[in-house]
């Protein structure tokens, strides 16, 4: 985010001047190419925040902590890093935790009802 602001600030009165320099089609063109991805920094990871809570939860749900204890267990701990970040405004590492939250939780979610599965006689 601090990457972000510093950009916007040190070439605020420079973008401007190029702007005001092109034609409009060009400022379009800039606008649609760059304008996303500066405003993607400042954004909190609300979906992603959501969709490793709802893994999280399947994979317990699924009985994962006696199944995959391991994977469970680092999931459940990637996704207080991501929730300490989010609090934090470090929207960015925020959203790469709950990410790997995510991943990991299926991981453990896959591993119980595989386990659960085999274990039928």
């Amino acid at each position: 985010m601090l990457v972000c602001l510093s950009l916007l600030t040190v070439c605020n009165g420079v973008l401007l001047n190029i702007l005001k320099s092109l034609p409009k089609l060009a400022v379009l063109v800039f606008a649609s190419l760059v304008l996303p991805g500066l405003s993607a920094c400042s954004v909190a990871p609300v979906q992603e925040m959501s969709d490793a809570r709802q893994a999280v939860s399947a994979a317990e749900q699924a009985g994962a902590a006696d199944y995959a204890s391991e994977s469970l267990g680092r999931a459940q701990a990637l996704l207080h890093n991501a929730e300490s970040k989010l609090s934090q405004r470090r929207y960015k590492e925020a959203r790469e935790e709950a990410n790997a939250a995510k991943a990991e939780a299926l991981v453990a979610l896959r591993t119980a009802e595989q386990t659960k599965e085999s274990d039928k006689p």
